[in-house]
C-alpha cells in the first residue's frame, strides 16, 4: 500500500540522524543554555552523534540534521541549524527527525529561523 502525500515516507536503511557540536564553543559556558539537558534529550530521542568543532562557532550551538540513507539517495541534503540554545528548538528538531527529517518530512517553519550555512572547507 502506497503512502498518501500527507504521510511521511518510511526511510529504510540508515536513519535520519542528528550531529551535535560539542567542542570549543558549542555546549560550553561561552553560550547560554542547559547543554547537558539538550544533549541528554537528543540522545534519548533520536540517533545522535557528538562532533568536534563544526567551524561556525559564532553561531553556537550548532546542530546538523542528516537525512536518512534513502532520502539522501533521493537528493536530500543535511540541514545545518545554528543558535539552537533553548529547549523549544530542541523539541522541534526531535519532532522533525521522528517524522523523517530532510527529504521525508517538511522542515517545521520555526526551524527556518535557525537555518545556517555550513562553512566552506579550504
Amino acid at each position: 500500500m502506497a503512502a498518501s502525500p500527507d504521510e511521511p515516507i518510511p526511510a529504510p536503511g540508515a536513519p535520519c540522524r542528528v550531529v551535535l557540536c560539542r567542542d570549543c564553543c558549542c555546549g560550553t559556558v561561552k553560550v547560554d543554555g542547559d547543554h547537558a539537558a539538550q544533549t541528554a534529550r537528543l540522545r534519548a530521542e533520536v540517533p545522535l552523534r557528538i562532533s568536534e568543532c563544526l567551524d561556525i562557532c559564532e553561531q553556537a550551538n550548532v546542530v546538523v540534521v542528516q537525512p536518512s540513507g534513502a532520502a539522501r539517495a533521493a537528493g536530500a541534503r543535511p540541514v545545518w541549524l545554528a543558535l539552537v540554545n533553548d529547549a523549544g528548538a530542541t523539541d522541534d528538531i526531535v519532532a522533525w527527525v521522528r517524522a523523517g527529517g530532510p527529504g521525508v518530512a517538511p522542515m517545521p517553519d520555526i526551524l527556518e529561523l535557525y537555518a545556517a550555512t555550513p562553512p566552506r572547507r579550504m
